[in-house]
């Protein structure tokens, strides 16, 4: 079972930023698939954003595209979200997610496992 870690959430003002880490405890971080999902109660998990191994494609959720950024530093195991001119409708708990696949050609993934979620609350 792969172990993942968030960190980064917090409370931000609308249009200001943040960014999350996610660090996997797996070996060749590098041939998985990462990516960021958020869920707000009542409604379903959405697709933020994900990078492919290989080439490292991206992919944006289009709510978040032009806005957020995800990048991953192989080295370090890590996966980033740096989120930028945040909006009261981005506040929602962040999962971190790991696959063994690489995404869909929207970015889609099939998730093997979840992180503990971190909450980002963007205040008006």
């Amino acid at each position: 079972q792969v172990q993942l870690v968030e960190s980064g959430g917090g409370l931000v003002q609308a249009g200001g930023s943040l960014r999350l880490s996610c660090a996997a405890s797996v070996r060749t971080f590098s041939g998985y698939s990462m990516g960021w999902y958020r869920q707000v109660p009542g409604k379903e998990r959405e697709f933020v954003a994900s990078v492919s191994f290989g080439y490292d494609y991206t992919y944006y959720g289009d709510s978040v595209k032009g806005r957020f950024t995800i990048s991953r530093d192989n080295a370090g195991n890590t996966v980033y979200l740096q989120m930028n001119s945040l909006k009261p409708e981005d506040t929602a708990v962040y999962y971190c997610a790991f696959s063994r696949v690489r995404p869909d050609n929207n970015g889609r993934m099939r998730p093997h496992s979840w992180g503990q979620g971190t909450q980002v609350t963007v205040s008006s």
